[in-house]
């Protein structure tokens, strides 16, 4: 199993049908868990890349009609010494 995390920029907060329709989702061959994230309007999934690719998640995004900006780019951390 090869666990990858997506995040997507929301176009708008979700409503509670859409989190209703992301729940339908869960059981999602791949899919593992889903995070919304109202601070920053931000929707990420953990999927097996092993059994699913990028592109079939945005196609569960777009089934339950969810409006996304874009992929957002992970942000690299530097630690300081």
């Amino acid at each position: 199993m090869t666990l990858m995390e997506i995040t997507y920029e929301l176009q708008s907060p979700l409503r509670p049908e859409q989190l209703r329709t992301l729940g339908s989702f869960a059981n999602t061959y791949g899919l593992r868990r889903f995070r919304v994230h109202e601070k920053t309007n931000r929707l990420s999934f953990e999927y097996d890349a092993s059994r699913l690719r990028e592109t079939e998640v945005a196609h569960v995004l777009r089934q339950a009609r969810i409006p996304v900006l874009g992929r957002v780019e992970p942000v690299a951390t530097v630690s300081q010494i």
